[in-house]
């Protein structure tokens, strides 16, 4: 079974930064890193995805609301990842879930590509 963990949610003020991480242990089978991603479910919608990066590191991938804002470098550990949210916004508020799986994620944006998920951290961004 593979766990993924994320940590650094929190209370901000609409405007500010926080940072997020997530790391993946347990079997994996593979010898390099996951793709991972960053999905996110605010307080009565549906998951939306938030930030994607390949095995490689060489393709990172954004939804439009959060580019510019947001980027989401590999940690220096195998299998972490990070989430760097600058300027954030209220309706931003939400569970933030990493994701992952092994290499060959197709469609970086469709939750269903990804078999391990973590519990979630919350993300409060006050008005």
């Amino acid at each position: 079974q593979v766990h993924m963990v994320e940590s650094g949610g929190g209370l901000v003020h609409a405007g500010g930064s926080l940072t997020l991480s997530c790391t993946a242990s347990g079997q994996i089978y593979n010898d390099f890193d996951l793709e991972m991603a960053w999905f996110r479910q605010a307080p009565g919608k549906g998951r939306e995805p938030v930030a994607a990066i390949t095995w490689t590191g060489g393709s990172t991938y954004y939804v439009p609301s959060v580019k510019g804002r947001f980027t989401i470098p590999r940690g220096d550990a195998k299998n972490t990842v990070n989430l760097q949210m600058n300027r954030l916004k209220p309706e931003e508020t939400a569970v933030y879930y990493c994701a992952g799986d092994l290499p060959g994620v197709s469609v970086w944006d469709d939750e269903d590509e990804y078999d391990y998920w973590g519990q979630g951290t919350l993300v409060t961004v006050s008005s």
